[in-house]
C-alpha cells in the first residue's frame, strides 16, 4: 500500500456555507475537486493522527464513490481508525450521536441536506468537530483559506473497502471499521424516551401513525424503531428505501415537497399523527390529523411538555432559536423562568450554547429541531419526542397545539421562499434593504409603526465571537416582524427568505387562517424589499 502525493491546483469555489460546501454532482465529480477539499480539511486540523474519525452520509448520488476517495485520504493522512456506516449510510445526527459516544476526533458527513440528488442533482460534505456539532466558523474559515493555495493531497494506492459487510480491515495503519447505521442512534433514543409507554399508544388500537422517509436517510433508522421496536404496523414507513436520486422527489419535509404525506393526512380517514424527514435525518415536519404543526410552534410545545419525556424531566437549561423562527419558544421560555437565546441561522450557533449548558432544546424554523443529546438537529428525535407526549397527554395533536395557543398566545407565523433567483439581483435587494434600516426605526407602513430595524449580528456569549449580516430584520411596535435573509443551503442562484410573524392573543381568533392573517405584513414585505422586481416573482415557490 503506497502513499501518493498528487499535485494540484486551487479551485476558487470552495467556500463552505452555513451547511459545508455544496454543489451539483458534476462538480464534485471534476478530478481533484473533492479531493482538495477533504485534504484542506485534514490541513487545517492538528493533532489527528491516531485518532478517530467517522463517516457518513445520505446515500445521494456519488455518495459511495466519495467515501471510498475519503477512507483512503483519512489512512494517507494518518487517522488511526475510522468508523463508517453500513453501505455508506449514516444520518447526519446518527454521525454526532456516534462522534459523541466513541469520543471520535471529528466527523465527515456526506449530504445535500433536502436538495435534489441524482447524477445531475446536488451533492455536499461538511466537517464536524469532537463534540459532534458541525465545525465553526474559525474552522470552516481555515478549511477555505487552504483550499485557495492547495498544491498537493495524500491519498492511499489501494482497493476500495467493502461498505456493505460490517467488518474491519486495515488501510495501512488504519483501522476501517464498517458500522450498523442505525444500532447506536436507536439506543440513544430508547435512553431518552419512554419506548414501552409509545409502544403501548401506538399499538392500543386507537391511534395511527404514517412516517415519510421520503427515500431519504431514516427509511432504515425508521424502520427498526417504529416497525421493529415500537411494533407499528408494516407499512408505517412509507417511501422507506434510501435512492440515490430519492425517487425523483425533492427529500424536504414541509407542505409542498412531501405531498404524499400531506396528502394522506388531509385526507379522508387520516391518521392520527404524520411525520416527515429531510435527506439527511436532521429536518422534521409534523401533522396531526388535517392539521400543520410550524416547526416554531413544535418546538415551543415541545419545551413547554419536556418534563412529561423521561430524558428531561429535570427540566430545561434554556432554549435556543434561530432569529428567523418565530417567538414562540420566547414565551415559553419567560413562563418557566430560562433563558431563551436568538442566533444566526446554522446549527452550529448552538454548539457552543448547549456545551456550556446554557441550552437544552433548539430549533430553527426550516424545519429543524433537537437537543443537547446531540450537537445536531434530529428529525427522529422530534417525532419521538412528539409521540412520547402524546401517549401521556392521550390528546390529539391540533388539541395540544390550540391548548399552547390558549395559554401563551398564537406567533401567527409563516416563511416564503423564491428560489433560484439571480444571485445579482437578489443581493442588490439585499443590498437596498440594508442601506435603508438605519432610518426605518420610528416609521410608520400603514397602521404598522417600526420599532427596530437592522441587519442581525450575533455575539456568542461563551466564545465572544460576533457573526455579522445575518439577515436583515424590521420589528414593528405591535410585535409583528418581518425578515428578509439569503440562504446559504442552495446550489443554483439565490434563495430568498421572507419571514412574517403577527403574535395574536385572543384565542377566538387563533383559528384564522395563516396567509389571510398575515395578508397586510405580505403586501408590506412586498412593498419595502420590491420582492417582485428584483426576483422577477409574483409569488414565492414555496410557502410553509
Amino acid at each position: 500500500m503506497t502513499v501518493q502525493t498528487v499535485s494540484t491546483r486551487p479551485f476558487t469555489d470552495q467556500k463552505p456555507g452555513t451547511s459545508g460546501l455544496r454543489k451539483q454532482v458534476p462538480t464534485f465529480q471534476k478530478p481533484h475537486y473533492l479531493q482538495n477539499f477533504v485534504q484542506s480539511i485534514f490541513d487545517s486540523l492538528e493533532g489527528y493522527q491516531g485518532q478517530t474519525l467517522v463517516v457518513g452520509g445520505d446515500g445521494r448520488y456519488y455518495n459511495r464513490e466519495a467515501i471510498q476517495i475519503i477512507l483512503k485520504m483519512a489512512a494517507a493522512n494518518g487517522f488511526g481508525r475510522v468508523l463508517v456506516g453500513q453501505g455508506g449510510i449514516l444520518s447526519t445526527p446518527a454521525v454526532s450521536c456516534i462522534i459523541r459516544k466513541y469520543q471520535a476526533f471529528g466527523g465527515i458527513i456526506l449530504s445535500a441536506s433536502h436538495n435534489p440528488g441524482g447524477p445531475d442533482g446536488d451533492f455536499g460534505i461538511k466537517y464536524n468537530t469532537g463534540n459532534g456539532g458541525p465545525a465553526p466558523e474559525n474552522v470552516t474559515d481555515a478549511i477555505f483559506a487552504r483550499t485557495k493555495v492547495i498544491d498537493q493531497y495524500r491519498i492511499l494506492d489501494v482497493s476500495d473497502v467493502d461498505l456493505d459487510r460490517i467488518a474491519t480491515t486495515n488501510l495501512g495503519n488504519t483501522r476501517i471499521e464498517v458500522i450498523d447505521a442505525v444500532t447506536d442512534y436507536a439506543a440513544l433514543m430508547e435512553a431518552l424516551f419512554d419506548f414501552d409507554l409509545i409502544q403501548q399508544f401506538i399499538t392500543g388500537g386507537n391511534f395511527r401513525l404514517c412516517i415519510d422517509s421520503l427515500h431519504a436517510v431514516t427509511g432504515p433508522y425508521a424502520k427498526a424503531i417504529f416497525e421493529r421496536r415500537l411494533n407499528a404496523p408494516a407499512g408505517t414507513v412509507q417511501n422507506g428505501e434510501p435512492l440515490e436520486d430519492f425517487g425523483g422527489g425533492h427529500p424536504d419535509p414541509n407542505l409542498v415537497y412531501a405531498k404524499d404525506l400531506v396528502k394522506v393526512l388531509f385526507g379522508d380517514n387520516a391518521p392520527d399523527f404524520g411525520a416527515a424527514s429531510d435527506g439527511d435525518g436532521d429536518r422534521n415536519m409534523i401533522l396531526g390529523r388535517h392539521f400543520f404543526v410550524t416547526p416554531s410552534d413544535s418546538l415551543a410545545v415541545l419545551a413547554a411538555n419536556a418534563t412529561l419525556v423521561p430524558g428531561y424531566r429535570e427540566g430545561l437549561a434554556g432554549i435556543a432559536r434561530s432569529m428567523p423562527t418565530s417567538q414562540a419558544p420566547d414565551r415559553v421560555a419567560a413562563k418557566l423562568g430560562i433563558d431563551c437565546y436568538e442566533t444566526p441561522t446554522g446549527w452550529k450557533f448552538f454548539g457552543n450554547l448547549l456545551d456550556a449548558g446554557k441550552a437544552t432544546l433548539c430549533g430553527e424554523e426550516s424545519f429543524g429541531t433537537g437537543s443537547n443529546h446531540v450537537r445536531e438537529k434530529d428529525g427522529l428525535w422530534a417525532v419521538l419526542f412528539w409521540l412520547n407526549i402524546l401517549a401521556v397527554r392521550k390528546q390529539s395533536v391540533e388539541a395540544i397545539v390550540k391548548e399552547h395557543w390558549a395559554i401563551y398566545g398564537r406567533n401567527i407565523y409563516c416563511r416564503h421562499d423564491y428560489e433560484g433567483v439571480d444571485s445579482d439581483r437578489a443581493n442588490t435587494l439585499m443590498g437596498n434593504l440594508r442601506a435603508a434600516v438605519g432610518t426605518m426605526a420610528g416609521k410608520s407602513f400603514g397602521q404598522y409603526q417600526v420599532d427596530y430595524a437592522d441587519d442581525f449580528s450575533y455575539t456568542d456569549p461563551i466564545d465572544g465571537s460576533v457573526s455579522q449580516k445575518q439577515g436583515i430584520r424590521i420589528g414593528f411596535k405591535d410585535g409583528s416582524r418581518i425578515v428578509f435573509r439569503l440562504s446559504g443551503t442552495g446550489t443554483q442562484g439565490a434563495t430568498l427568505r421572507v419571514y412574517l410573524e403577527r403574535y395574536e392573543a385572543d384565542p377566538a381568533k387563533h383559528d384564522q387562517d395563516t396567509q389571510v392573517a398575515l395578508a397586510d405584513l405580505i403586501q408590506l414585505a412586498e412593498e419595502i424589499a420590491q420582492i417582485k422586481e428584483w426576483t422577477g416573482r409574483d409569488r414565492p415557490t414555496v410557502i410553509t
